[in-house]
């Protein structure tokens, strides 16, 4: 059907009103008609659109809602690369002294040259982009990514008001525009307020919400975020004369309809650079958005090609910043925060105070000892800064508003969350809880952790899976891994609704009996065994098909297909038998990193072995052969080699304490139970004592006969003895096997006693 000539105008021309009014409401703050008549206006256009579809196109006003939600952002490869600009940390007049001097330098002027013309305007706190149209209309939105390829975010930039579909009056065939995404104080406040009379999540900072906003993978989640746009400077241009100054690029794009900030100016000269810097500081509060610096560029685009650029920065550009903001305030009490790594921060309760352009009752101490350097105590006034004018932190002790306070902080030696130990490893500054397997608010990395690469290496299990299994409560510990299906199951039973009147002739009574006594047997409680028709839905003639169930559980993932949930439970099933070490780091000990677990597993040979051993005798052992090698080291004789070398005795308490929480016990029980993980584990390597090889240093060479040279390796360091891999005065003894070659040669011509593998043995047996 063909569309009328007047229908097509009306369209043109309510799209040409509602985007004026946009302009006046978003950018000039000067809206010109009331809300329901902008209503009237856009439900019409919504309504012309829907009835003739060959109108809607990409650049109407009613493609802000949101599209589709995306599977993943797409890389976008910059025509132009967007490089980073130069920071200059003087935040005094010297600082604008440096860039101006420089400048001058590299362009070979003398001191009777006339000052050099800049054009300076605000460093904007968000999120940079690039948008590129093509003969007027915006076909594409790139994040800056690593300056060289960024991410593909166009669906959510369509959502942000500020930002024209298509540009105003004479458009060149391509103009990509760099700027900047940000969110005005007023704005994030009103969010926030939002966010927390609906009990959700209440955002920290502009920055990191507008950075969260523009990358999310559903449009329409942008569409709700009030973001903001200015433009400040050019990538890829076709076809358009570019005028000569930046200043008169930036006219240029205020005129093609595009929001370009109005706080900037043409300057002459250093004395120009330090009053734009003075009088934006000055009124920086006053600011309706976040700012932490402003940008000084050479305003003739010729200079600027001369200067050109080093590394990923253009010489003709800085940003000179400002003193992070400063406020005092009373510290009320300090609070511990448990990380999702186990890290235990303090947390500066306060009285409120409006820092930087936003209200702060909480603060960063980082850890115990900057609690200790800083002399904080509850009570003090103490100065509170916005660190990088974001994250806000307690600097220092206001002493003239000290209270001599008798309450100092201690930090508690169990977890605030799970109430399991806390340690406290060796050149570590934070304490970190023990309860790893168990504590909430670890739950997620400890899942992570122990799906990753490294550890059990469960492909595809992935961030963005994990925190829909912990959060619809379908896994608590690593052990529910491997009973998704009973877990799910329980979920499931839950779940189960019968109505009084629910038929169950039609289901042959042998399905639901078999069922009910399945569930009974996982240690579940149902009333009756009518219970078990609903899950019949979900079984079909397959009660006790755990793999169906597993999929059920996995597919309703975030619209997870099936052959992703396959891809998951195959990982899982393969990680069902995995080295021992691999396991030990698995399990997210703290200070127990890869090379420690390899440690622990060559010398305990099994799990049992390592949760039942004694480390306080341990450790005595160990400071009793420090204490030998002392005496050895004053008399220049050999030392004997430590025990459990590369565990420090901090590891060896947070192994104590590890073991010791009834919940990890209980968690690893069900990860080695049956069904579970079948650890590929070895014989013990090691028993405890000096014992009679102690300081004795052996080589391996040759092929042994039924005896294998880890296995050979492992029984001589089990007495004490330590194998090296090449013969010299210190050699104790060569053993030599078949084809033992020069090693065995060398040993012989220095007088190095050469074992058999019989005469190994019979060694070690006398140990």
């Amino acid at each position: 059907m063909a569309v009328p000539p007047s229908i097509a105008a009306r369209v043109k021309e309510l799209r040409a009103a509602i985007e004026r009014h946009n302009h006046n409401y978003y950018e000039l703050a000067q809206p010109t008609i009331l809300d329901a008549e902008y209503d009237r206006l856009y439900q019409e256009l919504q309504q012309l659109e829907q009835e003739y579809p060959e109108l809607r196109t990409a650049d109407s006003p009613t493609q802000r809602i949101g599209g589709q939600p995306l599977g993943e952002l797409k890389p976008v490869h910059h025509a132009v690369p967007m490089l980073s600009i130069y920071t200059e940390t003087d935040i005094e007049d010297t600082g604008a002294v440096k860039f101006d001097s420089g400048i001058r330098k590299k362009l070979g002027l003398i001191d009777a040259a006339p000052p050099v013309e800049y054009a300076v305007e605000l460093k904007f706190d968000g999120l940079a982009i690039s948008l590129r149209y093509e003969d007027g209309l915006l076909t594409q939105a790139a994040t800056r990514g690593n300056g060289e390829v960024g991410e593909d975010v166009t669906q959510n930039i369509r959502t942000i008001h500020s930002i024209p579909h298509r540009l105003s009056g004479t458009a060149p065939e391509v103009l990509e525009v760099r700027g900047e995404i940000y969110m005005n104080r007023k704005d994030f406040e009103r969010l926030n307020e939002r966010q927390q009379a609906s009990a959700d999540r209440v955002f920290p900072n502009p920055r990191n919400l507008v950075a969260g906003s523009v990358r999310q993978l559903d449009p329409g989640v942008t569409a709700l975020r009030p973001l903001s746009f200015f433009a400040y400077g050019l990538g890829d241009v076709r076809k358009w004369k570019i005028p000569a100054r930046h200043s008169e690029v930036l006219d240029t794009l205020e005129k093609f309809g595009l929001p370009v900030s109005s706080d900037r100016a043409v300057v002459r000269g250093v004395e120009g650079l330090i009053k734009f810097h003075r009088d934006v500081g000055a009124r920086r509060d006053q600011l309706p958005f976040d700012i932490d610096g402003v940008v000084y560029k050479v305003n003739h685009l010729d200079l600027q090609k001369r200067l050109g650029f080093r590394a990923r920065e253009p010489r003709w550009a800085a940003a000179h910043k400002y003193l992070p903001q400063e406020e005092t305030t009373v510290l009320l009490a300090i609070d511990v925060q448990v990380g999702r790594t186990g890290a235990l921060t303090p947390v500066a309760r306060l009285m409120p105070v409006f820092v930087g352009g936003v209200t702060v009752t909480n603060a960063t101490l980082h850890n115990e000892d900057d609690i200790r350097r800083k002399d904080v105590w509850f009570g003090d006034t103490v100065v509170v800064r916005r660190a990088g004018d974001v994250i806000p932190e307690v600097v220092r002790v206001a002493l003239q508003g000290r209270r001599h306070s008798i309450y100092q902080f201690k930090m508690p030696e169990r977890c605030p969350v799970c109430d399991s130990q806390v340690v406290r490893l060796e050149g570590e500054a934070v304490a970190r809880c023990t309860g790893g397997l168990f504590c909430p608010a670890q739950r997620k990395q400890a899942l992570l952790h122990y799906a990753s690469g490294r550890a059990m290496d469960i492909e595809h299990l992935g961030e963005k899976l994990v925190d829909q299994l912990v959060e619809r409560g379908i896994i608590h510990t690593p052990a529910d891994l491997y009973r998704i299906g009973l877990v799910a199951l329980k979920c499931l039973l839950e779940s189960v609704q019968l109505n009084s009147g629910s038929q169950v002739e039609s289901v042959q009574p042998e399905h639901y009996r078999k069922l009910a006594s399945f569930i009974r047997d996982m240690g579940f409680k149902i009333a009756d065994d009518k219970q078990a028709v609903k899950l019949l839905e979900h079984f079909k003639n397959s009660p006790n098909d755990l793999y169906k169930l597993n999929l059920i559980a996995l597919a309703d993932m975030e619209r997870m297909a099936e052959k992703s949930a396959q891809n998951v439970l195959a990982a899982i099933e393969k990680s069902r038998k995995r080295p021992l070490a691999r396991f030990i780091f698995a399990l997210g000990i703290p200070g127990v990193g890869e090379e420690v677990a390899k440690i622990l597993a060559r010398h305990f040979g099994s799990l049992d072995a390592i949760m039942s051993a004694n480390w306080t005798s341990i450790a005595e052992q160990k400071k009793a052969i420090q204490k030998e090698n002392a005496n050895r080291k004053r008399k220049g004789e050999p030392l004997l080699p430590q025990l459990l070398e590369g565990i420090g005795f901090e590891v060896m308490d947070s192994l104590t304490k590890f073991f010791a929480e009834s919940h990890n016990r209980e968690v690893i029980k069900h990860l080695t139970g049956p069904n579970a993980v079948q650890l590929e584990v070895q014989a013990p390597s090691v028993t405890y004592g000096l014992g009679r090889l102690m300081g004795k240093t052996f080589v391996l060479t040759g092929e042994l006969p039924n005896l294998t040279r880890e296995d050979a390796k492992q029984r001589i360091e089990a007495q004490g003895g330590r194998v090296t891999g090449s013969v010299s005065k210190k050699t104790d003894y060569v053993v030599a096997g078949v084809d033992p070659g020069s090693k065995y040669d060398k040993a012989v011509q220095l007088g190095i006693s050469v074992l058999d593998k019989d005469g190994l043995l019979e060694l070690l047996e006398k140990g």
